[in-house]
């Protein structure tokens, strides 16, 4: 198997904005290094107009995005799904990538999950890797570990291949736990999809197995 890493000339393009709650640059500025690290050109867009730009995302082999909320115009939604299944790569993480476009059905059928509550608080959790996808090279060496952040109550496609989970606990409105997925690939055409639903801000980022595994996601998911 090629190693992502050893590729040359790929391109990748960093798509933020949104809600200034999740630091979309200041959060994806930590992986612009680590990108060029692996051989990635990477150029940053402010605007959601770079979807509408075929002949750019047609060249490029990573998208990465972190734009919370917003919407997003029908044809720029369709220019993206197009790209990704033509091969294009789309990954990112959080509110920057499932609550994106809440009104957009087609887009979250291109990420296979949607943001839909977390609790009032940040929260002390476990993220329980799924011990059926150990190998995947996203978690790959990993072991489950905690995190004190946002934990995302999610609606997600049947058609999702889970790495993660968080487990929500019994509480007021509920007589028994749930197991929630926190990390998932998919396949979308020709292209790959990562999604992770940590990072809420940017010291989540400083856990090594929530960098770990996003690292990882983000190369994965490249062509």
């Amino acid at each position: 198997m090629t190693n992502p890493s050893s590729l040359p000339g790929r391109r990748a393009l960093v798509v933020r904005g949104g809600w200034e709650g999740h630091s979309p640059v200041e959060i994806t500025e930590r992986f612009v290094p680590f990108l060029k690290e692996h051989g990635f050109t990477v150029e940053t867009a402010d605007s959601l107009d770079a979807y509408g730009e075929a002949d750019r995302l047609a060249a490029t082999d990573l998208v990465v995005q972190c734009w919370t909320m917003g919407e997003i115009a029908p044809e720029l939604s369709r220019a993206l799904a197009a790209a990704v299944r033509a091969g294009t790569g789309f990954a990112g993480w959080h509110g920057g990538v499932i609550d994106s476009f809440r009104g957009d059905l087609d887009y979250h059928l291109l990420t296979g999950g949607q943001f839909l509550m977390h609790p009032a608080e940040f929260v002390d959790y476990t993220v329980q890797l799924v011990p059926g996808r150990a190998n995947h090279p996203v978690i790959e060496g990993l072991a489950d570990f905690g995190v004190h952040t946002e934990q995302y109550w999610v609606a997600t496609d049947p058609d999702i291949d889970v790495l993660a989970t968080t487990t929500f606990p019994t509480d007021d409105e509920r007589d028994h736990p749930v197991v929630m997925p926190a990390v998932w690939t998919r396949a979308y055409g020709a292209g790959k999809v990562f999604v992770s639903a940590i990072g809420h801000k940017a010291d989540d980022f400083d856990i090594p197995e929530v960098r770990t595994l996003t690292e990882r996601g983000l190369l994965w998911a490249s062509r």
